[in-house]
């Protein structure tokens, strides 16, 4: 099954692309205010792709359907995983990718970012996708099936940069658990550029103006030259 997704493009034929991965509960409408936030004219044309998690019940909440790229079955995210739902919506995404690639944007010009389960949801597919990326970013999430991490990494993303960022007082994903990512990723070679801020389980403006920064430095030294395209 595809993913259906809002679709916004800063100019018209996009020479990049932003995928973006919501959290529980939530839907693509979510990051709609944060991709007008950011200010990639330095990149050129962007594609932003917001999708829609499917709905399916949800443990940890008593079973109430909604939008989820995965079930939760307990507090102890790193105990009790649903990985036949990660690895269900892991090929989904993977479709979504492939079909920018189809659309003419090159793997290397596509950044997977995600928030809370977005972000686990980009760092596992990120790091398996059989192509280089451009980036991967995690807000406010972690790292799922990490002890699998180093035997199902794809070589071609060995050296994709990643963005990864939370708040020091988040009651949802704590953060000791984002830094437990973190330390595995950085000992597995991943180059980390990690953020931390005085929030709770969200973004907010100092976050998006380092990310901004961020997606300036991974895309925009790989555009095209003008008229190229």
């Amino acid at each position: 099954m595809s993913l259906d997704a809002i679709e916004i493009e800063t100019a018209p034929h996009p020479t990049a692309t932003v995928i973006v991965l919501h959290g529980l509960g939530a839907d693509g409408q979510d990051f709609v205010p944060i991709a007008g936030e950011l200010d990639l004219t330095s990149v050129g044309p962007v594609r932003f792709v917001l999708p829609h998690a499917p709905t399916r019940p949800v443990t940890i909440n008593g079973g109430y359907v909604m939008r989820a790229w995965y079930d939760i079955l307990g507090v102890d995210l790193a105990r009790r995983e649903d990985e036949a739902g990660l690895r269900a919506s892991q090929a989904q995404i993977e479709a979504l990718i492939a079909r920018e690639e189809a659309r003419g944007i090159p793997a290397s010009r596509i950044v997977l970012a995600g928030f809370s389960q977005g972000c686990a949801m980009a760092l596992l597919t990120g790091l398996r996708y059989g192509k280089r990326l451009g980036g991967l970013v995690g807000l406010s999430g972690y790292l799922p099936l990490a002890a699998q991490t180093a035997a199902e990494r794809s070589d071609a993303n060995a050296e994709v940069p990643i963005f990864l960022a939370h708040g020091r007082v988040d009651g949802v994903v704590p953060f000791h658990r984002a830094t437990a990512s973190r330390d595995v990723l950085r000992e597995l070679g991943y180059a980390v550029d990690w953020h931390e801020y005085h929030m709770e389980h969200t973004v907010c403006l100092e976050e998006i103006a380092d990310l901004n920064r961020w997606l300036d430095g991974v895309l925009g030294a790989t555009a095209p030259a003008p008229g190229s395209a």
